[in-house]
């Protein structure tokens, strides 16, 4: 059987602040729709507090109305806030509970030519099993396999899984197997939190039991943790770390109850010799794929944008029986932007520009006699 694992970076809608040309320009955008989505969830709100949200309401462009360029404030209920017709915005809610509503990114569609990449590398992938990341839902990703993959030739997947997740974007993880490929109990850890009440996964760490047609049973477990994209660095990876560490006891759990094969895939958002992916990666039985011997890494270390080593930050690990399964694998680059000084791999014949890019990221393949 071949499993792979592709983070798709969506399918058909995509928050407009990562969509845009560079990440530095979406960047300050993120990092200002967290603080303030933050500071509006409080239970109480400080003079403090409403000075920080009103700079970030301005600086988010909703001075003048609740839709900004990049995000929208839906108020259903109650009163958050006021605009006196002098100008400026003026926070009249004493805390949460003082008004019902959301703060949201707005969506744009997925470039024609990027969508239909992202069905070339899905298809042309051939695997059995298919790890997803960064699907907007279930509905989506079933949408996407029976509407876009036969558009550019491809087979539509027999399942298609996804269990909602914690990521109000609308990025979660998911799975889809071709036919005798059945996914059979799966297990959501969308509610893990430490004594403190704090959730450990952004999206989610679902295990994915499936069956192969020779009988073997496989648990996928497909991850997406905390980015370094927006938010401090110390917080950021202090929650990578947590998220790791939790990721290792369930794999600790699943081998200790004597299952064999358990695959641990997805976008880990950091680079193996780093501190807060040591307890996944030196702290378990699990071994990277990129070590064996079979493995194809198409001359460059790197899984994301150029593909440098210090871009290596999607995984396939697996344990010790499975990796003793292994035939082959490599790494799928097709459906990325290559570079032009020089161009550094073959691509699709649509792929002219970045914004045509399937995804930023690579997707990984391997071979499994199980």
């Amino acid at each position: 059987m071949r499993l792979a694992v592709y983070n798709v970076e969506n399918l058909f809608d995509r928050a407009k602040a990562m969509n845009l040309d560079t990440w530095a320009e979406g960047r300050p955008v993120l990092e200002r729709f967290a603080a303030l989505n933050g500071l509006l969830g409080q239970i109480g709100y400080s003079a403090a507090d409403k000075k920080k949200m009103t700079k970030l309401i301005v600086e988010l462009g909703m001075e003048k109305s609740d839709t900004g360029p990049f995000v929208i404030l839906r108020r259903n209920r109650g009163g958050l806030l006021k605009r006196p017709r002098t100008g400026g915005v003026e926070i009249v809610a004493d805390g949460r509970a003082d008004w019902v509503g959301t703060l949201e990114l707005r969506d744009e569609p997925i470039n024609e030519h990027a969508m239909r990449n992202t069905a070339r590398v899905m298809s042309d992938l051939e695997a059995d099993v298919l790890g997803v990341v960064e699907a907007e839902s279930r509905p989506v990703l079933s949408a996407f396999n029976r509407e876009i993959l036969p558009a550019v030739d491809g087979m539509p997947f027999r399942h298609v899984m996804v269990i909602d997740g914690n990521d109000e974007r609308g990025i979660d993880v998911g799975l889809m197997c071709r036919e005798g490929f059945p996914i059979g109990s799966m297990r959501s850890h969308v509610d893990d939190h430490t004594p403190d009440g704090q959730t450990i996964f952004s999206r989610d760490c679902p295990e994915f039991e499936v069956t192969t047609p020779a009988g073997a049973q496989l648990i996928v477990m497909v991850n997406h943790l905390k980015s370094k994209g927006y938010g401090g660095k110390a917080a950021s990876d202090a929650r990578r770390r947590l998220q790791a560490e939790r990721v290792a006891q369930i794999y600790t759990g699943l081998i200790d109850q004597g299952i064999e094969y358990v695959a641990v895939v997805g976008d880990f958002n950091d680079t193996p010799d780093s501190d807060p992916l040591s307890p996944l990666l030196m702290g378990t039985s699990l071994t990277d794929i990129f070590k064996h011997d079979a493995f194809d890494d198409g001359g460059y270390a790197g899984t994301y944008g150029l593909c440098n080593a210090s871009n290596k930050i999607d995984y396939m690990l697996l344990s010790p029986a499975l990796l003793a399964k292994v035939e082959r694998g490599g790494v799928f680059r097709k459906g990325m932007w290559p570079g032009l000084r020089p161009k550094r791999w073959d691509t699709y014949s649509e792929l002219e520009r970045p914004r045509d890019a399937g995804s930023d990221h690579a997707a990984l393949w391997a071979d499994l006699n199980i």
